[in-house]
């Protein structure tokens, strides 16, 4: 509920952080007055007159942005003075995303979530739970001479999650899962005994580390999700190809969540029975 602030204390209020605006931007009362276009005699009554007296709403825009602030603060709306430019700023950030297993700021990201539950929606499986055969073949042509100091970078990151105090929740499209076993579209040219060993390792994973990672699979043709993960209430990430597009305030951090936690009410094929379904596909493989 807003709260009710009288008419002689927003006064007050407006008067004390006019005057701490102007501070923190070095002004006076005269360049204030020239940059928002009034009289110096209109900005020094505002500032000394002690009674209830609040300028119209044109001329307290032309202060806030003026002096970089917002409206809002300078009227006691808000307690924040950041205008609305600089909180976007703030909230939203832009990333690299480089091709490669070494991701130091996705690491970064993780262990400041430590504690929190982690929940992942992936472009393609997680390079943490993949095989060396795996990584491999996907990064070997990128990374040439530097695939094996990245792979075992990768196994240091998966030892990390194994021991971190988060919990890990993954929902995956059920066609990426199942055109890895049968080795069709990104997946055409992966041996089958690469597909095998992969699939085997994902049950003994899942299976050993249930509950703390759960791994839940969502049909595409109902539900839509772009590659996307959310660190705890500290921070929600999507993932673009080229860069992260990183939010850090409290209402799309949310709405990252239901979004996800969404897909796993929906799920095709739940956490707990996520061995079971690439148990089938192994079988499938050997017919």
């Amino acid at each position: 509920m807003l709260e009710i602030i009288d008419k002689r204390d927003r006064a007050a209020l407006f008067r004390h952080r006019l005057a701490e605006a102007m501070a923190l931007a070095r002004s006076n009362q005269t360049a204030l007055a020239r940059r928002v276009g009034t009289d110096r005699s209109t900005v020094s009554q505002l500032l000394k007159d002690d009674g209830a007296r609040l300028p119209n709403g044109h001329l307290v825009a032309a202060f806030a942005q003026a002096l970089g602030v917002s409206a809002d603060w300078l009227l006691g709306l808000s307690d924040r003075p950041e205008n609305a430019a600089d909180l976007l700023a703030n909230s939203m950030t832009l990333t690299e995303a480089p091709r490669a297993l070494i991701d130091e700021t996705i690491f970064e990201w993780h262990r400041e979530a430590e504690g929190y539950k982690i929940r992942h929606v992936p472009a393609m499986l997680p390079d943490m739970l993949k095989t060396r055969a795996v990584l491999e073949w996907e990064y070997g042509p990128s990374l040439g001479r530097t695939t094996t100091q990245a792979i075992n970078a990768s196994a240091d990151r998966l030892d990390w999650m194994q021991k971190a105090r988060s919990d890990y929740e993954i929902a995956l499209p059920l066609y990426e899962i199942d055109s890895f076993a049968k080795g069709t579209g990104y997946y055409a040219s992966l041996p089958i005994a690469a597909r095998r060993e992969q699939l085997d390792a994902l049950i003994v994973l899942t299976e050993s580390l249930y509950p703390r990672l759960r791994m839940s699979l969502f049909d595409a043709r109902r539900l839509y999700s772009a590659p996307l993960t959310v660190f705890g209430p500290l921070l929600a990430v999507l993932y673009m190809g080229r860069t992260y597009l990183a939010f850090r305030d409290t209402e799309r951090i949310t709405a990252f969540t239901e979004h996800f936690d969404h897909l796993v009410r929906e799920a095709t094929v739940t956490s707990r029975a996520f061995p079971e379904h690439l148990s089938g596909l192994l079988a499938d493989l050997d017919r």
